[in-house]
């Protein structure tokens, strides 16, 4: 087990109601807030109104940005960080999914900041910075940004898509009502379990050895995942299936299952170029390039792969034919995917092999290699793209 330190400061408000206690946990942090969200369906929803209504009852004043898209775009991040800077703003109230907490985070990043937003998503160090404090209403679980010091931002002007993470950009509380999920559509909640799972797949699958404690905790939350998903599969207003879905989704991206292990990340920097090009779903391009990946790696740490599919996929057979074993459980996740509706290739993602060199260069020419079980680079994300365009893999 790796060194650590694990400082989580956000404070996680959860069950039914919680919507309602808005203006008591935002009075003590400021009295004028940038308020951050989607489209309409907040307001179709009743709950802009529930929380505009409590924040004018506590004399909470508030600044609007609406318009935040799936895969959101600095372009409205820079609108925020004026919106900011012009009415003296120190302090984010982001309501929706993952893309407004991270657009919302890129905002109070930004802000601070003598560069452009988008420098410091190229590389630029922001460690200097101190971002504006924020707070999450989640209405979509699924990236765990309500818990998480990062933050992902398209450029729709260069077609990328880059990450970034302050210590100061966990959120200083988040209100999670699972009542809010039941008017997701399907296609929503099986994005965000894919999601999910993949944040604890980039923690799980690594070479750090005496893990006994976070692989365990790994692999306990993704059957919680996979068993409340099945549920949500038929039944999307099942009260306890989305408080299991959405407590996991926090677990899964707050880093508590990553601590003390060698992180990968390899799936999220090759996904990010499919949607940065194609803007599609993260969560649907995830459930294609994630299994082309564990076929592509497995024989780095077959071990891994192996309690992966006995521990989670139950997976039985004989440990002298690691490779079937594998194989097997791999072929698993994909039928999983296939269950809740979800794309297994790259043809049904629209996705034209003509655009693979671009986007495997794309992939790697910030940071360098990724991946951190085995290191790819431009050759080896190429190759992991042609194996999520076959049929069967």
């Amino acid at each position: 087990m790796l060194n650590f330190v694990y400082d989580n400061k956000t404070r996680l408000i959860f069950g039914r109601g919680t919507r309602f206690d808005i203006a008591s946990e935002v009075e003590p942090h400021s009295t004028k807030i940038l308020l951050h969200y989607g489209g309409g369906s907040i307001k179709r929803s009743g709950l802009y109104d529930t929380i505009t209504q409590s924040l004018r009852q506590a004399g909470i004043d508030y600044v609007e940005l609406g318009g935040v898209k799936p895969n959101p775009s600095i372009a409205l991040v820079r609108q925020g960080i004026d919106l900011c800077r012009t009415h003296d703003i120190g302090f984010i109230l982001a309501v929706g999914g993952g893309s407004v907490i991270d657009s919302a985070k890129a905002i109070a990043l930004g802000v601070p900041a003598t560069e452009d937003v988008w420098d410091l998503f190229m590389g630029k160090d922001s460690s200097s910075y101190t971002p504006l404090p924020i707070a999450t209403v989640l209405t979509i679980p699924a990236a765990g940004s309500e818990s998480s010091p990062n933050t992902v931002i398209s450029n729709d002007e260069t077609k990328r898509k880059l990450g970034h993470s302050h210590p100061a950009l966990r959120p200083v509380f988040s209100i999670v009502d699972p009542e809010l999920f039941f008017t997701l559509p399907h296609n929503q909640m099986a994005n965000g379990v894919c999601d999910m799972m993949s944040h604890i797949f980039e923690r799980y699958f690594t070479n750090t050895t005496h893990t006994d404690l976070s692989d365990s905790l790994c692999e306990a939350t993704l059957r919680t995942i996979m068993k409340n998903a099945c549920i949500l599969n038929t039944n999307l207003h099942d009260y306890d299936a989305w408080a299991e879905i959405a407590f996991s989704g926090t677990i899964a991206h707050n880093n508590l299952l990553g601590i003390g292990r060698e992180q990968d990340w390899a799936c999220h920097a090759m996904e990010h170029e499919l949607s940065a090009l194609y803007d599609i779903p993260h969560g649907a391009g995830l459930a294609v390039v994630t299994p082309a990946w564990m076929h592509y790696v497995y024989r780095a740490n077959p071990g891994m792969f192996v309690q992966f599919a006995v521990n989670v996929m139950n997976v039985e057979g004989s440990y002298r034919d690691q490779d079937s074993i594998i194989r097997e459980g791999i072929n698993r996740l994909q039928a999983f995917f296939r269950n809740l509706g979800q794309p297994t290739t790259m043809q049904e993602l629209g996705i034209s092999p003509e655009d693979f060199p671009v986007m495997a260069n794309n992939a790697i020419n910030v940071r360098g290699p990724i991946g951190g079980l085995m290191k790819l680079d431009v050759k080896d994300v190429q190759n992991i793209y042609k194996i999520a365009s076959m049929q069967t893999i």
